[in-house]
Parts: structure tokens; C-alpha cells; sequence
């Protein structure tokens, strides 16, 4: 009997071996992207606020304004978004430094209450003083002007994202005609993409209109209970928003820490009992249910992405995992018809069903 080479057919590698070299070309791909991390995540961050901000020069245009003109309109909103943002987090950390100094004895004095604590109960004071040697108000002053300043040489990075997005916002008129035409001749690819802009920019839009509503209720929550510095944690609830699953937990644990200097252990409680009724609701009851059909990401998967990006990317890559995650999706799975069944194994509900092949290509 003739092999399938001889009879005139294409030999097929087994699926085993498929899988192996697929996943050694993953871990090409990831080591060099953690490689270059620090050109790929504002890269990636400028396209994604061009995407999210690209319905507006769509807009302008339908009603007759010139290219130009759409093209600076979604530059400036691109712009607007980064620059508010960055000046706002500089702001509030530079207020956190200039305030800190002001709780260093009481953060000593809990420090030694701590240790009072500890070997009263029979700990050793060799083992305590390993434990606390590195915990002091110098050392926690000195954290916050660290921080402070890395923002300030993190302008290199911002430079970047602002010089990409200029040239994306003026090649973003003209997509929409290049779609039309990729429309015609490959219908699978320009369906993927048009479904990877549609799911970031909804996930980027409700995540956006969730986060100030946490970072609003938020901050009035601490400035009723007279906890410094609450636009300041605000912005930080808006900003951990974006990171799935544990944002939350990032972002009470200043304020927490803040209030158990202002007022001890029951005000501290008082801000977690807070946070997590206000974050509880709206970002895992509520939300959720805005972004899951477009994502077409499960719980687990979701939670992985933000662990592999934030161990590629850095910080950037823990707010972006999820826009992330949407690129690889329709670019290994969306993309081609033969992977798309793929789509039942990693979407939230099992009413996600793969995109229809509209080439006719799927196999039976």
C-alpha cells in the first residue's frame, strides 16, 4: 500500500509532535518579548488607548470632517488619556512623600508594639529582630521618594508611547478602507480583527466606567472616614481596576496601611470592611457580566494571562493582560478556522461559541 507521500498527498506530522514544537515556539516568542519588554509594553499600551479612542475619528468622519482633523482628534484624546494620568499619579505621590514623614513616629511605635507582642509570647529576640531589622519609617519614607523618582525616569517610556501613537492615529483613518478590502479576499482575518478591537475596546470602555465608579465611591468612603490623601487611592482603585482578580487587593493595602497610622487597628479594619463590600459588588458581582461575552475568556484563563503578562511585561503587562490575551486569542484561534472549536475550552460561558467560518474552510 502506497504512504500518503507516494500517493500524492501531504504528510502530516504527528499531533504530538505538533504540540512540541508549538510549545517551543511559544517559549521563543515569550523569551523574546521579556526581552524587550520595555519597547513592547508601550507599544502595545499606545495601541491600545488608539483603539479604544479610534470610534471618534470614525465619528467625525461620517460627518464629513477631514482626515486630518480625525486623525489629531484621536491623537489629542490618546494624549489626554496618557498625560492626565501620568501628571495625576506623579501629583499624588509626590503629596504621599511630603505626608509620610509626618507618621514616622507612629509607625515606629507600632513596630514596637509589635515586637513587645512577639516576645511576650516566647519568640526568640534573635528571630524578631530578623524579621522587623528591615521594617522602619526611614526605610518606608525612603520606598515613597524611590517610587517618585522612578516615575520621574520612567519618562523615556512615555515619550515612546506618545511618539507611537502619533504615527497610529494617522494610519487609524485609513484602516477602515484597508478592512473593507482584506473583507473580500481574506473574510476569516479581517472577522478576527474586527472582533479583537471590538472585545478590547469594550473591555477597555466598561473596565474604564467600573473603575470610576470604584474609585469614586472609594474615595468618598475615605474621605468620610478622614483617611489622607483619598484622591490620591481613588486613583489607585481606578488604576487596579484594570488588573483582573487581584486589583482590588493591590489597591487597598495603602490606604489600609495609612489608616492603621492615623487611627490603629479598628480604623484599618473598618477601610478593608469598606473596600471589600464596595469592590465585592461591583467588580465581581457587576462587572463581569458587562465584559464576559466579549472577552470570551474564562475565570482561570483570565487569571493566567495576568500572571504570564505581569512576568513578561512588568507592571504594564498586569494592566494589559487581558487586551493581551485578546491579540494571542485572535491571532492563534479567531484567525484560523481549523482552532476556533477552541473557543468552547477558554470562554466564560459554554453560550460563547466559536466565530462561524465564513470562508466555508472549517472542517465538518
Amino acid at each position: 500500500m502506497d504512504s500518503p507521500s507516494e500517493a500524492g498527498q501531504p504528510s502530516v506530522l504527528p499531533r504530538g509532535v505538533v504540540v512540541l514544537i508549538s510549545l517551543a515556539c511559544i517559549v521563543v516568542a515569550v523569551a523574546g518579548l521579556r526581552s524587550i519588554a520595555g519597547l513592547v509594553g508601550p507599544v502595545v499600551l499606545a495601541l491600545m488607548l488608539t483603539i479604544a479612542v479610534h470610534p471618534l475619528g470614525r465619528w467625525l468622519r461620517k460627518r464629513g470632517c477631514p482626515a486630518w482633523l480625525a486623525a489629531l482628534a484621536i491623537l489629542l484624546g490618546v494624549y489626554g488619556i496618557i498625560i492626565f494620568l501620568f501628571v495625576s499619579v506623579i501629583f499624588s505621590i509626590a503629596q504621599l512623600a511630603t505626608l509620610m514623614p509626618q507618621y514616622a513616629d507612629k509607625f515606629d511605635g507600632i513596630v514596637d508594639d509589635v515586637r513587645s507582642f512577639l516576645s511576650d509570647r516566647g519568640i526568640d529576640e534573635s528571630s524578631i529582630h530578623d524579621m522587623l531589622a528591615n521594617v522602619d519609617a526611614g526605610k518606608l519614607i525612603s520606598t515613597a521618594g524611590s517610587l517618585l523618582s522612578g516615575l520621574m525616569s520612567a519618562t523615556s517610556g512615555l515619550i515612546l508611547v506618545l511618539t507611537v501613537a502619533l504615527f497610529m492615529a494617522m494610519d487609524a483613518i485609513g484602516f477602515g478602507d484597508r478592512i473593507a478590502i482584506l473583507d473580500r479576499i481574506r473574510p476569516n482575518v479581517s472577522k478576527a480583527l474586527g472582533e479583537f478591537a471590538a472585545g478590547t475596546r469594550t473591555y477597555l470602555v466598561v473596565s474604564t466606567v467600573f473603575g470610576l465608579i470604584v474609585a469614586v465611591l472609594d474615595a468618598g468612603a475615605l474621605w468620610a472616614l478622614g483617611i489622607p490623601l483619598p484622591f490620591l487611592w481613588g486613583l489607585l482603585s481606578f488604576i487596579t481596576n484594570y488588573i483582573p482578580n487581584i486589583g482590588f487587593v493591590i489597591g487597598v493595602i495603602p490606604p489600609a496601611l495609612l489608616a492603621l497610622l492615623d487611627g490603629g487597628a479598628g480604623k484599618m479594619l473598618l477601610v478593608i470592611l469598606v473596600y471589600s463590600v464596595i469592590n465585592m459588588v461591583i467588580q465581581t458581582g457587576i462587572q463581569p457580566k458587562f465584559i464576559g461575552d466579549a472577552v470570551g475568556l474564562s475565570t482561570t484563563l483570565t487569571f493566567l494571562s495576568l500572571v504570564v503578562w505581569a512576568w513578561i511585561l512588568g507592571p504594564l503587562g498586569a494592566i494589559l493582560a487581558v487586551p493581551l490575551t485578546i491579540l494571542v486569542k485572535c491571532l492563534l484561534i479567531d484567525i484560523d478556522p481549523t482552532t476556533r472549536w477552541m473557543n468552547y475550552l477558554i470562554a466564560d460561558s459554554v453560550d460563547k461559541k466559536p466565530a462561524p467560518d465564513p470562508e466555508g474552510t472549517a472542517p465538518a
